[in-house]
This record gives structure tokens, sequence and C-alpha cells, in this order.
């Protein structure tokens, strides 16, 4: 098991226990074959802290202050005990799109598109694909994690949008806000603001500026559940509460945050468990009937032994939590 030194931030906090996890995936996604993290035990339940490795430590507190929040606050009470989800499809041949699409029996679909090593017309074929397995009445949105150009993406967004039969939106199609604003009035598809969100300094400023028509929030980034349910009521817009990656333990504190929105008229992208080999829950957090229930889940020892990550990553997030624990955490 690779038990971690607990920094004295957290424990004076209550936190008791740091576990340091790997896990490897279905699938390369975010570039990533494999996805590790630190798992947190405090007074009110484990929570995750697994900021990817390109986040310096500045932003990588606002994760650590999020796992702290939830490993040490009751969650919002629900308004509901079910989340609907919809599946993520990465940058896969058709014919593998076909397959994941149907996994957890959704009625929505997120497609990856504009990765650099697959063409306009290969997301077009991936997007058919999915609309042929799912049928007519399914909904399918596109994300390009931010990687068009302005131009790039008001000419392959009527393309994708013919070829997926309608699209529900593009999440996070250009980098900048005045792209995203252009492309917003150029296309007749939604358009939906992550990045633009969780990377930001000022999360509003996309709503304040009529950019998007929808937010997408991830807990972890963000610093809390509380913080993102307070961001939803301030911005006005849809909210659409995703992942970043997560084992079972942080998945769960994003679809407490979707439970608690008075309003979800979008499927959350918090069905990504599927992505990996294994979870360290039991049973492990997946989507059934398209939907993924309220819960709070603790970690399976066994299954946290054999998720365990090797010495030289272990000493990586050790540095990683005492360099996040320092900084000038929100916390709670």
């Amino acid at each position: 098991m690779s038990e971690l030194a607990v920094p004295a931030p957290l424990r004076e906090r209550g936190i008791e226990r740091a576990v340091a996890y790997a896990v490897p995936m279905t699938t390369r996604f975010r570039r990533i074959t494999v996805r590790d993290g630190v798992l947190l035990d405090g007074p009110a339940g484990w929570s995750e802290f697994s900021p990817f490795w390109d986040y310096d430590v500045p932003e990588s507190a606002a994760w650590l202050a999020a796992a702290v929040e939830d490993a040490t606050t009751e969650r919002p009470a629900p308004r509901r005990d079910r989340v609907p989800v919809n599946v993520t499809v990465p940058v896969v041949p058709p014919q593998r799109a076909r397959e994941i699409a149907l996994v957890g029996g959704a009625g929505t679909a997120k497609v990856k598109v504009a990765d650099p090593g697959s063409s306009l017309a290969e997301d077009a074929a991936r997007l058919a694909a999915v609309r042929e397995a799912m049928g007519p009445q399914a909904r399918i949105r596109i994300d390009a994690n931010a990687a068009w150009s302005r131009s790039e993406a008001l000419a392959a967004i009527p393309v994708l949008d013919r070829a997926a039969g309608g699209l529900e939106y593009v999440e996070q199609p250009v980098a900048t806000l005045e792209d995203l604003a252009a492309v917003r009035r150029g296309v007749d598809v939604p358009v939906a603001a992550d990045e633009l969100v969780r990377r930001a300094e000022d999360p509003l400023r996309v709503a304040r500026a009529g950019a998007a028509d929808l937010l997408v929030m991830k807990v972890q980034p963000l610093g809390g559940i509380r913080r993102c349910l307070a961001l939803a009521e301030a911005a006005g817009l849809p909210v659409v509460l995703s992942s970043a990656l997560e084992t079972g333990i942080g998945l769960s504190a994003g679809v407490a945050a979707a439970a608690a929105l008075p309003e979800l008229p979008f499927a959350c992208g918090l069905a990504t468990g599927a992505l990996l080999t294994a979870d360290v829950v039991r049973p492990a957090l997946r989507a059934t009937a398209g939907s993924l229930p309220v819960c709070r889940p603790v970690p399976d020892e066994e299954l946290l032994a054999s998720a365990s990550a090797d010495a030289d990553l272990a000493a990586r997030w050790q540095r990683r939590l005492d360099a996040c624990a320092a900084h000038a955490l929100p916390l709670p």
C-alpha cells in the first residue's frame, strides 16, 4: 500500500490517511494511459486529489482544497437519488466507437474530436458510428478541448453536426473567450465552456460575456462541491457536471454536486469510470440505465492495495501533496 505522510495542515483538519493510487486506462484518453492520484480519509469520508501532471502547484492547490472540503464536511443534501450521465467516446476507430457508445445504457454520448492524431473526416466517421449505434433519439455532443482556431471551428462544427445527425452542443471548441463568443455567433449548434471555466481566474467571465449557452463544471479544478454550486447559481446558465477522470471516490463527489443542483437539464459527464480498467471501490461506480447513484463510497482495501502506486510514483505524489498543502489554500 502506497501510504503517504499526511501534511500537517491536513492533519489539523482531521485527515488521517493519504494513499497514492495508479490505475491503467482501457484506452488512451487526454493523452494518458494510466490515471494516478491520492485518496484522503477524513472525518466526513474519503475524497480524491488527482490533478494532472501538467498543472502547477497554484492550480493544483484548488484540487487539494476540493479534496479537503470533501473529506472534512458533509456533502449538500441531494435533490435526486440518481444522476443521468453521458457515455464518453475517446478518439478511437468507428467500430470501437460503436462498442463504447453502448456501455452503461446512456441516452447521451460525448465524443472527443480535434485530437492531434485525428482528421476531420475521421472525427465525422466516429460521430456517424455513434449515431448509428445509439439511434435517432440519442443526444450527441462533441468536445474539442480548445484545439481549434476560430476559423477551424467555424468550418468543422457544421460538418460534424451533419455527421452526427444533429449535435446537442459543442464543448470548448476554441481556447479564448473572444473566439468562443465569435463561434457561438457563427454556428447553429449550442456552445459549452469548459476550460474557460475551470482554468480561469474568473470562472463567471464566460457567462457575463454571453460567450456560451451552458457551462461545464468539474468539482476538483473549481475547488469543491460548494463552490461549483455557488458558481452555477451566480452564472444563471445550465450546468453540466463533469469528471476529471477520477476513481469512484472522486466521481461520487461530482455526482453529489449534480444531485444538489436545483435543475439538471443535461446529462452529466460523470460516467468516465468505464475508461479505467479497475476501480478502488466495490462495486465500481459504473453507469446503469444511463445514470449513476448518489452515494458515498469507501475504498475496498484489497482493491486499494491492487491499485497501489509504485515507490517512485508515490514519492512524486508525496512531494506534490506537500507542496500543495503548503500553498495558501482556500480551505473551508
